[in-house]
């Protein structure tokens, strides 16, 4: 609560709010919008993961880019981690009630980029096709 507080107080002295470099919510969307915390947090949409199940599921992620997108997530109290007591102990990830709500707008955003994908990619080429002649 201390925190939120804080956060308060700081943003009613700042006229930019969010803009501004010191602002808090920026150190949570560089979390959030990172190369994998997108994927981390739509991969637990549907259901817990442990670690390994995570790692395979997003192609192309390190185990150490994985634990550190997972120690930020934890952190920012988006993603909970769950230790069941065994030999070895099972680990799992899912989403709190914060990171429910943040990977809600991020698969609308997802499903807008596959709708909408083809056109993308024509904009792209014929972007690339003026730039080659301006270059020549």
């Amino acid at each position: 609560m201390e925190e939120w507080v804080q956060f308060a107080d700081w943003q009613s002295q700042q006229a930019s709010g969010v803009f501004h470099t010191d602002c808090p919510a920026r150190t949570v969307l560089d979390h959030v919008t990172s190369r994998w915390g997108v994927w981390v947090l739509i991969a637990l949409r549907e259901e817990d993961q442990r670690f390994f199940e995570l790692r395979e599921r997003i192609l192309g992620v390190s185990e150490k880019m994985l634990a550190q997108t997972l120690r930020n997530l934890v952190r920012d109290g988006l993603v909970r981690r769950t230790v069941e007591p065994s030999t070895p102990p099972k680990v799992s990830y899912g989403l709190t009630p914060l990171g429910r709500g943040t990977s809600e707008p991020l698969a609308h955003l997802f499903g807008w980029l596959r709708d909408n994908a083809r056109d993308i990619l024509t904009q792209q080429a014929a972007y690339d096709r003026a730039e080659e002649t301006v270059a020549r």
